[in-house]
Protein backbone atom coordinates (compact mmCIF):
# COMPACT_ATOMS: atom_id res chain seq x y z
CA UNK A 1 0.00 0.00 0.00
CA UNK A 2 2.91 2.40 0.79
CA UNK A 3 4.46 1.87 -2.27
CA UNK A 4 1.07 2.35 -4.37
CA UNK A 5 0.60 5.47 -2.24
CA UNK A 6 4.75 6.42 -3.19
CA UNK A 7 4.09 6.11 -6.63
CA UNK A 8 0.81 8.14 -6.95
CA UNK A 9 2.33 10.54 -5.39
CA UNK A 10 5.91 10.81 -7.64
CA UNK A 11 3.24 11.06 -10.49
CA UNK A 12 1.41 13.55 -9.21
CA UNK A 13 4.20 15.64 -8.73
CA UNK A 14 5.87 15.11 -12.48
CA UNK A 15 2.61 15.84 -13.83
CA UNK A 16 2.66 18.92 -11.61
CA UNK A 17 5.64 20.15 -12.49
CA UNK A 18 4.83 19.11 -16.36
CA UNK A 19 7.94 16.61 -16.78
CA UNK A 20 7.24 13.33 -18.73
CA UNK A 21 9.40 10.41 -20.04
CA UNK A 22 9.33 10.56 -23.58
CA UNK A 23 10.13 8.42 -26.52
CA UNK A 24 12.55 8.58 -29.97
CA UNK A 25 11.10 7.26 -33.25
CA UNK A 26 12.59 5.30 -36.15
CA UNK A 27 11.90 7.54 -39.45
CA UNK A 28 13.65 5.66 -41.96
CA UNK A 29 16.49 3.55 -42.02
CA UNK A 30 18.75 1.77 -44.67
CA UNK A 31 20.72 -1.58 -44.19
CA UNK A 32 21.11 -3.76 -40.99
CA UNK A 33 19.76 -1.76 -38.33
CA UNK A 34 18.85 -3.39 -34.96
CA UNK A 35 17.72 -2.38 -31.60
CA UNK A 36 17.84 -3.88 -28.51
CA UNK A 37 15.33 -2.88 -25.69
CA UNK A 38 15.74 -2.24 -21.85
CA UNK A 39 15.93 -5.64 -20.37
CA UNK A 40 15.74 -7.63 -23.35
CA UNK A 41 18.37 -10.37 -23.68
CA UNK A 42 19.03 -9.62 -27.62
CA UNK A 43 18.93 -7.99 -30.67
CA UNK A 44 16.12 -7.23 -32.84
CA UNK A 45 15.74 -6.08 -36.26
CA UNK A 46 14.76 -2.35 -36.53
CA UNK A 47 11.66 -0.97 -38.64
CA UNK A 48 10.68 2.63 -39.82
CA UNK A 49 8.29 3.34 -37.03
CA UNK A 50 9.96 1.75 -33.66
CA UNK A 51 10.09 3.55 -30.96
CA UNK A 52 13.15 3.91 -29.33
CA UNK A 53 12.53 4.47 -25.45
CA UNK A 54 15.18 4.67 -22.95
CA UNK A 55 18.12 2.27 -22.44
CA UNK A 56 17.49 1.20 -25.94
CA UNK A 57 20.67 0.34 -27.64
CA UNK A 58 20.54 1.26 -31.41
CA UNK A 59 23.27 -0.50 -33.80
CA UNK A 60 24.13 -0.08 -37.27
CA UNK A 61 25.90 -2.32 -39.70
CA UNK A 62 28.23 -1.98 -42.53
CA UNK A 63 26.71 0.77 -45.20
CA UNK A 64 23.77 1.37 -42.96
CA UNK A 65 21.88 4.46 -41.62
CA UNK A 66 19.20 5.20 -39.26
CA UNK A 67 17.50 8.45 -38.70
CA UNK A 68 15.69 9.19 -35.17
CA UNK A 69 13.83 11.67 -34.12
CA UNK A 70 13.32 12.77 -30.57
CA UNK A 71 11.17 15.66 -29.80
CA UNK A 72 12.53 18.27 -31.54
CA UNK A 73 15.56 16.66 -32.40
CA UNK A 74 16.97 14.62 -34.64
CA UNK A 75 20.32 11.88 -34.63
CA UNK A 76 21.76 10.11 -38.20
CA UNK A 77 22.97 7.29 -36.85
CA UNK A 78 25.85 6.58 -39.63
CA UNK A 79 27.51 2.69 -40.21
CA UNK A 80 29.07 0.39 -37.86
CA UNK A 81 27.68 2.49 -34.68
CA UNK A 82 26.58 1.49 -31.53
CA UNK A 83 24.47 4.01 -29.08
CA UNK A 84 22.18 3.98 -26.37
CA UNK A 85 19.51 6.52 -24.98
CA UNK A 86 20.36 7.07 -21.46
CA UNK A 87 17.48 9.72 -20.62
CA UNK A 88 14.67 11.25 -23.27
CA UNK A 89 12.68 13.74 -20.60
CA UNK A 90 10.37 16.10 -21.70
CA UNK A 91 8.66 19.24 -19.95
CA UNK A 92 6.30 22.46 -21.01
CA UNK A 93 9.27 24.69 -21.77
CA UNK A 94 12.40 22.11 -22.05
CA UNK A 95 13.54 18.81 -23.47
CA UNK A 96 16.49 17.24 -22.29
CA UNK A 97 18.08 14.23 -24.06
CA UNK A 98 21.65 12.18 -23.30
CA UNK A 99 22.78 10.09 -25.93
CA UNK A 100 25.48 7.33 -24.86
CA UNK A 101 27.67 7.15 -28.13
CA UNK A 102 29.71 3.64 -27.42
CA UNK A 103 30.96 3.57 -31.06
CA UNK A 104 30.98 4.96 -34.40
CA UNK A 105 29.23 8.31 -35.69
CA UNK A 106 26.46 10.30 -35.39
CA UNK A 107 25.34 13.63 -36.44
CA UNK A 108 23.17 15.43 -34.26
CA UNK A 109 20.77 18.66 -35.46
CA UNK A 110 18.70 20.23 -32.83
CA UNK A 111 16.01 22.24 -33.86
CA UNK A 112 14.27 23.67 -30.25
CA UNK A 113 10.69 25.42 -31.04
CA UNK A 114 10.28 29.22 -30.30
CA UNK A 115 10.05 29.74 -26.83
CA UNK A 116 11.65 26.22 -25.79
CA UNK A 117 14.60 24.69 -24.46
CA UNK A 118 16.83 21.57 -25.77
CA UNK A 119 20.03 20.16 -23.80
CA UNK A 120 21.06 17.54 -25.76
CA UNK A 121 24.53 15.92 -24.61
CA UNK A 122 26.45 13.02 -26.15
CA UNK A 123 28.74 11.26 -24.16
CA UNK A 124 31.39 8.88 -24.99
CA UNK A 125 33.93 6.99 -23.06
CA UNK A 126 35.92 9.64 -24.06
CA UNK A 127 34.71 12.81 -24.71
CA UNK A 128 31.23 14.73 -24.21
CA UNK A 129 29.58 17.41 -26.63
CA UNK A 130 26.39 19.85 -25.27
CA UNK A 131 24.45 21.49 -27.11
CA UNK A 132 21.36 24.30 -26.95
CA UNK A 133 20.29 24.21 -30.67
CA UNK A 134 22.62 23.51 -33.18
CA UNK A 135 24.37 20.62 -35.91
CA UNK A 136 27.50 18.68 -35.20
CA UNK A 137 29.00 15.11 -35.94
CA UNK A 138 30.87 13.63 -33.27
CA UNK A 139 32.96 9.97 -33.62
CA UNK A 140 34.04 9.69 -29.63
CA UNK A 141 36.70 11.66 -30.05
CA UNK A 142 36.46 14.19 -32.73
CA UNK A 143 33.99 16.66 -32.91
CA UNK A 144 32.98 19.08 -35.58
CA UNK A 145 30.46 22.04 -35.91
CA UNK A 146 28.38 23.05 -38.66
CA UNK A 147 25.82 25.12 -36.94
CA UNK A 148 26.01 27.37 -33.86
CA UNK A 149 28.19 26.82 -30.84
CA UNK A 150 29.42 23.31 -29.18
CA UNK A 151 30.75 22.48 -25.53
CA UNK A 152 32.85 19.74 -26.06
CA UNK A 153 35.16 18.52 -23.70
CA UNK A 154 36.67 15.20 -21.93
CA UNK A 155 34.55 12.76 -19.72
CA UNK A 156 36.86 12.88 -17.41
CA UNK A 157 35.14 17.04 -16.86
CA UNK A 158 38.93 18.78 -17.90
CA UNK A 159 37.48 21.94 -19.13
CA UNK A 160 35.51 22.37 -21.95
CA UNK A 161 35.99 24.36 -25.43
CA UNK A 162 33.50 26.19 -27.60
CA UNK A 163 33.71 24.60 -31.04
CA UNK A 164 31.35 27.49 -33.27
CA UNK A 165 29.83 26.58 -36.82
CA UNK A 166 32.89 25.21 -39.10
CA UNK A 167 35.06 24.37 -35.87
CA UNK A 168 36.42 21.44 -34.79
CA UNK A 169 38.28 20.08 -32.25
CA UNK A 170 39.19 16.56 -30.52
CA UNK A 171 40.44 14.84 -27.54
CA UNK A 172 44.31 14.99 -27.36
CA UNK A 173 46.51 13.02 -26.03
CA UNK A 174 46.96 14.79 -21.99
CA UNK A 175 42.92 13.67 -22.60
CA UNK A 176 41.22 17.66 -22.82
CA UNK A 177 39.97 19.00 -25.66
CA UNK A 178 41.80 20.71 -28.15
CA UNK A 179 40.90 24.41 -28.92
CA UNK A 180 38.92 25.17 -32.29
CA UNK A 181 42.05 27.69 -32.94
CA UNK A 182 44.99 25.22 -32.65
CA UNK A 183 43.23 22.56 -34.50
CA UNK A 184 42.78 25.40 -37.38
CA UNK A 185 46.97 26.69 -36.91
CA UNK A 186 47.85 23.21 -37.60
CA UNK A 187 46.40 22.98 -40.83
CA UNK A 188 47.18 25.99 -41.61
CA UNK A 189 51.15 25.17 -41.92
CA UNK A 190 53.37 26.02 -44.53
CA UNK A 191 54.72 23.43 -47.59
CA UNK A 192 57.73 21.58 -46.90
CA UNK A 193 60.90 22.46 -48.30
CA UNK A 194 62.04 21.62 -51.45
CA UNK A 195 63.65 18.16 -51.86
CA UNK A 196 61.92 16.93 -48.69
CA UNK A 197 59.13 14.51 -48.12
CA UNK A 198 55.80 15.83 -47.49
CA UNK A 199 55.47 17.96 -44.13
CA UNK A 200 53.42 15.99 -41.51
CA UNK A 201 51.38 18.50 -39.04
CA UNK A 202 50.87 17.22 -35.91
CA UNK A 203 49.24 18.20 -32.31
CA UNK A 204 50.95 17.04 -29.60
CA UNK A 205 50.75 16.78 -25.46
CA UNK A 206 54.13 17.13 -23.88
CA UNK A 207 54.56 16.55 -20.21
CA UNK A 208 53.57 19.71 -19.19
CA UNK A 209 49.87 18.93 -20.26
CA UNK A 210 50.20 22.38 -23.03
CA UNK A 211 49.13 21.59 -26.79
CA UNK A 212 51.91 22.08 -29.23
CA UNK A 213 51.21 22.89 -32.77
CA UNK A 214 53.54 22.60 -34.94
CA UNK A 215 55.09 20.96 -38.59
CA UNK A 216 57.37 17.70 -38.72
CA UNK A 217 59.95 17.83 -41.70
CA UNK A 218 61.43 14.43 -42.89
CA UNK A 219 65.04 14.89 -43.55
CA UNK A 220 66.04 15.90 -47.30
CA UNK A 221 67.29 12.75 -48.76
Amino acid sequence: MKKKTFFVVLLSAAIAAGVFGQNGVIRELTGEVEIKRSGASSFTAARAGDTVARDTIVSTGFRSTAVIAIGSSTITVRPLTRLSLAEIQSASESENVNVNLQTGRVRVDVRPPAGTRTDFTVQSTTASASVRGTSFEFDTVNLSASEGTVSFGSASGTPSVMVQAGGSSFIGTNGTAVSPAEVSAAALVPPAPVGTAANVPFIAAPSTGQITVGIKYPDAK
